[in-house]
């Protein structure tokens, strides 16, 4: 997928001898939390926005280069690591590097998120569903083979949660009927986080348990 189309260049980056109030003024104007920064033509990294308003606004970026932050991702980085990058630093901004570092330009959040908004995972219609096992015992060849054999198809799966020994994977399958691919995971030793509407095993303990009332009750 290709994500160099969404590289813009809005916002001219600062230089060291910018001075700390006009990094202010452009961080009230600008809903960005990083703003990059260049010296001497090159990318060093980028100033936060929550640092800045804590600077002096009569001093320069050359007396903060301390709190400029060197991360960014290359032009033929992988969309899912940008979005990794992003959440790594909590940023809203990522730069972007070309041949021999050369600064090229930003991506923009919510551009890389409506990336992953348009594949599959999110905009074909399925069904989800998680489940967990001990980290040791599951694998995803073996999740790929217990929905394929129930003549599913897999929309996406990824490792939602890791609670000490145990994983837990979200998968979405496009799928209406879920309750054959239920049991068969239980059948393989994974325990059913989501709930179906459709888990056979779930309406049986909730007929038995109906019926244990009625019992009780007369």
């Amino acid at each position: 997928m290709n994500t160099q189309q969404y590289i813009i260049n809005d916002i001219k980056p600062f230089t060291l001898s910018s001075t700390i109030a006009e990094v202010q003024e452009a961080f009230n104007q600008l809903t960005y939390s990083h703003i990059p920064v260049l010296k001497d033509g090159a990318f060093i990294g980028c100033i936060s926005e929550n640092d800045v308003h804590c600077f002096q606004p009569n001093k320069t970026l050359q007396d903060y280069q301390y709190a400029v932050e060197p991360f960014f991702v290359s032009e033929h980085t992988n969309w899912l690591d940008i979005l990794e990058a992003f959440a790594l630093q909590a940023s809203n901004i990522m730069p972007v590097l070309g041949k021999n570092n050369t600064y090229l330009g930003y991506y923009e959040l919510n551009d890389i998120i409506a990336i992953f908004n348009n594949t599959p995972f999110l905009n074909e219609a399925g069904g989800i569903i998680v489940v967990e096992k001990n980290s040791t015992d599951y694998s995803f060849s073996e999740v790929c083979q217990i929905i394929e054999s129930n003549e599913a198809t897999i929309l996406g799966v990824f490792i939602s949660k890791i609670k000490g020994d145990t994983t837990q994977l979200t998968i979405k399958i496009g799928h209406i009927g879920m309750n054959a691919i239920v049991q068969t995971f239980r059948r393989y030793g994974y325990n059913i986080i989501s709930q179906h509407d459709e888990d056979k095993l779930l309406q049986d303990l909730k007929e038995r348990s109906d019926y244990l009332n009625k019992y009780l009750n007369i």
